[in-house]
Parts: C-alpha cells; structure tokens; sequence
C-alpha cells in the first residue's frame, strides 16, 4: 500500500476478521505476522543492495481485540481467562509461532468465558525492522555504515515506548480508548526475546515453562547431570538438552563444546515437546543480574521460576 501523503509504502491494509475459534484466529495472527516480517526482510535486503528507496517502509503488527458489552458474563473469580468489565481490549502480538499454544489457551478461555467472538487484524503500530529479520540471516548493519539513516527508511527498536507500564499499572487505557488485553506489548515483547539471545546464548524458543535461577556452577552441572539421566530414560518425557551456543544434544552420552567466554547469564534447557520441561538460568553475582533475567523472561510467560542455592532466602 502506498501513502503518498506520508511517502509509505506497506503492505497492503486488510480488514479485522471475527473469529470464534481460537486456533484459527492464531492462524491469522501468523499469517499476517509473516507477511510484515517477509516484507519488512525483503525491503531491508533491496534497500541494502539498491540503495535509499526514496520513502519510507513500514509493516504493522497484529493485533487482538475483543469487546465485551454486559457485566453479565464476568466472573472476577478467575484469575486469567477474562477481562474485568465491558469496554473494548486489544494487544499488538509477535512471534504468534512461538506463542501459539499459550494464545490458543488464552484466547479460549475469553471466548468461552465472555461468549463473544475475538477480532483479529493489523494494529496502527510500526514493527522495527531489527525485530523483523532476527533469527534470520539478514544483519542490521550499525548506523554509519549506509550513506544513510537507517531511521529515514525504517522503524527502529523505540525504548521510550518499549516499557512496563501496562504491568506497573501507569498506562490503562490506548490512545484509541481500548484498554489492555495483555501485559507486555508487542515491542516490549520483541525487545525481551533479543536480550533474551544476547545475555543467555539460546534461543528463546529453547525455554521452558518451568524456570530455576541459580549462581552456583555446581547447580548448573548437577542439573546438567539430571538432563543426562532424563534422556537416558525412555520414560521420562524428556527429549533434548540445550546448552550454550544452542548446543543440542538428545542422547545421554551427547557431546557438549566448552568455551572460554561464556555469556553474561549461561542458560541450560532440559525440553519436553510441549514445552512443559525445565530452564536453568546461571544469573551470576548481583542483584541486577537477577532483575534483567526476569524481566526479559516474564514476557515467555512461564508458569513458576525459583531461586535455587543459598541466596534464594535472600
């Protein structure tokens, strides 16, 4: 779509669908979610080659919204699964392919619990083209390198809007009236994923719904042991142990590179294919190191972390 008004050119514009099936109004996030960042990768590539397209390219994220009109389906009691009052509720949504199965969840429950149907649909809210090729081989180069801004042609990571005040209780209602269906945003959410890579060396498609915090190395190789012992147990329900560098082994007497540098938060993964195995997050020394880990691993939503060792008391 081109605006000629604001020289963008996007995708172009669809309209919200209604659906009353969770699973394929995850299918749609998907597909709308591929486009922008398939979109998005193959600009990114011919501007890199071809040089400044002469306007500015933009894809969206999508979104979630649903209205809900009584207070006669409301119930308080539960504790996720609804929404406390009538209005209208929305949530930008990334990486529906790693969410799926906790979106399906949710968006279940809503619809069973509201008896509405829930809309899906591109959001008015730009995807920064950093998040859009990462995990793919397509590089942002740092700024300098073009002979021009990357900012005149693309949106980039905003940390003024990448926040938490939907979690911290500051922001409760969008511009547009709507209040928050989720408590992480897509950018936030993005955001989280990319530090995630950074300060962990693995993938956050590798975590797992249970998450242990430690800063104990002899914590770390007992676990490392355990996921051993678990794959070299048919019965167990475990199927791969990750380690640094995405390192994946699926065999008890698999064979693990050592490094000598490691990353800030060594993480290890015991996995279960649905998810539902164990994270062991190396935190080190210091309290900030702590915060930043679950900050960034809040967004996956885990269903428990625990501090394990001496300092947990603290």
């Amino acid at each position: 779509m081109q605006d000629d008004a604001q020289s963008i050119l996007s995708p172009e514009t669809m309209a919200h669908e209604s659906f009353n099936s969770a699973a394929a109004a995850v299918d749609r996030l998907e597909a709308l979610y591929s486009r922008a960042t398939q979109f998005l990768s193959d600009e990114f590539l011919r501007t890199v080659s071809q040089g400044h397209p002469g306007r500015r390219l933009r894809a969206y994220y999508p979104e979630i919204r649903i209205t809900i009109n009584s207070f006669d389906k409301v119930d308080t009691r539960l504790s996720f699964g609804h929404v406390s009052g009538p209005g209208t509720y929305a949530t930008t949504v990334t990486r529906p392919d790693l969410f799926r199965n906790y979106l399906i969840q949710q968006i279940e429950l809503l619809i069973r619990n509201h008896g509405v149907s829930v809309d899906v649909g591109l959001s008015d809210t730009p995807m920064p083209v950093h998040f859009a090729v990462s995990g793919s081989a397509v590089a942002i180069p740092q700024e300098g390198v073009m002979n021009f801004s990357l900012r005149d042609v693309f949106d980039v990571p905003d940390l003024v809007t990448t926040n938490d005040d939907i979690v911290n209780g500051v922001m409760t209602r969008y511009d547009d009236g709507s209040a928050p269906l989720a408590p992480f945003t897509a950018q936030r959410v993005d955001y989280s994923l990319a530090r995630l890579s950074h300060y962990t060396a693995t993938d956050p498609t590798h975590f797992q719904n249970h998450v242990l915090f430690t800063n104990y190395q002899f914590y770390v190789d007992e676990f490392e042991s355990y996921a051993r012992a678990m794959l070299g147990d048919a019965a167990s329900g475990y199927t791969a142990f990750v380690a640094t560098g995405n390192q994946e082994i699926t065999s008890p007497d698999g064979v693990l590179q050592t490094f000598t540098k490691m990353p800030q938060m060594p993480t290890y993964h015991l996995k279960r294919a649905d998810g539902n195995g164990i994270t062991l997050v190396n935190i080190g020394v210091g309290p900030s190191n702590a915060k930043t880990a679950t900050d960034h691993i809040a967004v996956l939503r885990p269903h428990a972390w625990l501090m394990v060792g001496h300092c947990a008391g603290l």
